[in-house]
Formats: structure tokens, sequence, C-alpha cells
């Protein structure tokens, strides 16, 4: 019912843009405290996550649901490098350093 509403009004590229720019809007914050609270290990995860949804969108034949597995795919994958930059945000002093986290940030 809801996606023959969807696709009878035309709405498919609104709602991808909508849910990509969602998508995109919680990987921000999921890099910052997964830097704090785990260090770079967290790259592994954004990598599996990627892995998992790149299988998901292969995966599905719903247009909208593989389209948005892939948006969260290749955010996780963007993620990665994103740790490696909030590394050097917190090297700066532009976000706090975890004090319980044993790891050292290289100056």
């Amino acid at each position: 019912m809801i996606s023959d509403f969807i696709k009878q009004f035309h709405l498919e590229g609104i709602l991808i843009g909508l849910a990509t720019f969602i998508i995109i809007g919680l990987y921000h914050p999921l890099v910052i405290k997964g830097e704090y609270y785990f260090g770079v290990k967290i790259k592994w995860w954004f990598l599996a996550a990627g892995v998992i949804f790149l299988a998901g969108s292969l995966y599905v034949d719903d247009f909208i649901v593989s389209t948005l597995f892939g948006v969260a795919s290749f955010s996780s994958f963007w993620s990665i490098k994103e740790v490696n930059e909030q590394v050097e945000r917190v090297r700066k002093g532009w976000f706090p350093s975890n004090p319980k986290r044993t790891q050292k940030v290289e100056k």
C-alpha cells in the first residue's frame, strides 16, 4: 500500500534523498562517539557494517531498500576515513579525548 502510494506519486527520489540525509547525519556522531570510546579500532566495525550493507544491497530486490543499503554501505566505508580524521581533530584539541582509554594519541 505505502509502496504503491510512493510509486504513484513518484516519491522515490525524495524518499531516497531524505533517507540519505538521515543516514549520513547518523554516521557523524557514530564516528565521534566510536572514536571516543573505542579509538581507531572502531574502523573494523565500520568495515564490517559496510560489507554487510553492501551484501544486503546486492541481495535485496526492492529498488529503494537496495539503494538505502548502498548508501549505508558507502557511508560506513567513508567513516573509516573519518575515524582517522577524528583522531587528528582530538589531537588538535577540537574534540575531547577519552581519559579512560589507554591508547595514546601521538602528536
